[in-house]
């Protein structure tokens, strides 16, 4: 009868330890975005995004007028708040800000799905 609350907590042990590296429940890594990085930066560049955010590895002016866009990687949202920081979701706010949040300043700028994409692909690598 001694062995039983041993035998219970060893169950209760092995059924606790982790299944895979990560532990079983814990959310998993997000996807890589799709889009080609580096033409994202030139993009950046190209569609004078640094005159209005800095941008590192953007060169020409770094505007304050909006964010930084410093640390995107590790932002769970944007947007003041409103928008979450996913690829997609970026790539549509940089086409048409207003479409996720109506009360954001940044204007539309014509810029194209493939471009958007590629773009919110390089501040996606924003540490």
């Amino acid at each position: 009868m001694k062995r039983l609350p041993f035998l219970i907590l060893l169950l209760c042990v092995a059924c606790n330890r982790a299944e895979t590296p990560r532990q079983a429940g814990a959310p998993a890594a997000p996807a890589a975005p799709a889009g080609n990085t580096e033409r994202g930066r030139q993009l950046a560049a190209q569609y004078g995004c640094n005159v209005c955010h800095a941008i590192p590895g953007v060169d020409g002016p770094q505007g304050s007028l909006g964010p930084s866009l410093a640390g995107m990687a590790s932002r769970p949202t944007i947007s003041m708040g409103v928008v979450q920081n996913t690829p997609g979701k970026v790539a549509l706010f940089i086409q048409d800000p207003a479409t996720l949040n109506p009360q954001s300043s940044m204007p539309a700028m014509g810029i194209a799905p493939n471009d958007a994409q590629d773009i919110a692909a390089f501040l996606a690598t924003l540490q």
